[in-house]
């Protein structure tokens, strides 16, 4: 892959807001014609550096309002157990995010669900699926300040 130029981060950047930007306007917005900003929109595409276009939903309209975060500390750990718990961890529709961790817990986990119930029965799951499962905390999310996919470009 190639070092990413200004008009590479212009592009980045507008492309995370404007998802569904028509390629003349992105062009015009980057000062170039259509075919070039096409180009590096493929090219960025390509290597890998834009990995995909989402629809960014309302929980709220698709009855997702409980937000948690699962903290789950192993009591064995090697890279058998570490592979086995992310397939597991990945196949579980509800999880948004996994992340293997430093520190106090091995695994932060981000869901989001209908309610309460359904957390209870999910972290069952989760659990019983675990083979060296030690200890787990859960964070209710009361109220959601920030939650935003966009990297700050203009810091690079």
């Amino acid at each position: 892959m190639r070092k990413l130029d200004r008009i590479d981060y212009q592009i980045l950047d507008i492309l995370q807001k404007q998802g569904r930007i028509a390629i003349s306007e992105l062009a015009l917005q980057v000062n170039l014609s259509t075919t070039p900003c096409s180009e590096r929109v493929k090219r960025l595409e390509r290597e890998g550096v834009i990995t995909g276009y989402h629809a960014r939903l309302n929980p709220a309209y698709v009855d997702r309002n409980l937000l948690v975060f699962l903290e789950i500390k192993l009591s064995a750990k090697s890279g058998d157990v570490f592979d086995h718990v992310a397939r597991n961890l990945s196949d579980i529709p509800e999880v948004l995010e996994c992340h293997l961790i430093s520190g106090e817990f091995d695994y932060l986990v981000k869901a989001r669900l209908k309610e309460m119930g359904v957390y209870r029965r999910l972290l069952a799951d989760i659990l019983k699926k675990l083979p060296a499962s030690a200890s787990s905390h859960s964070y209710i999310v009361m109220e959601e300040i920030k939650e935003t996919l966009y990297l700050d470009l203009k810091q690079s």
